[in-house]
């Protein structure tokens, strides 16, 4: 069986609701998966409404030790003359 697609983990947003990171699925619902799952080395988030899951791509030593999910850097300011 293979993967609807592949999404890196920062096109995914953090839902603190849900706890996971979530990602839209083509049935109207999201694909999730959990801190817990990334630090346990888990690459696969599913849907709860279907049977599609995507591969997650990231680097797990980024969610090792993490209890928070890592902040996206905010935007850098540029000087304007």
């Amino acid at each position: 069986m293979s993967a609807y697609d592949e999404v890196e983990i920062e096109d995914m947003e953090w839902n603190a609701e849900l706890k996971a990171y979530t990602y839209p699925c083509p049935c109207g619902d999201l694909f999730q998966i959990t801190l817990e799952d990334l630090r346990l080395g888990e690459e696969i988030a599913r849907c709860p409404s279907c049977s599609l899951f995507l591969t997650v791509v990231y680097n797990a030593e980024d969610f090792a030790e993490a209890k928070e999910p890592p902040q996206k850097p905010g935007p850098t300011p540029v000087a304007v003359a």
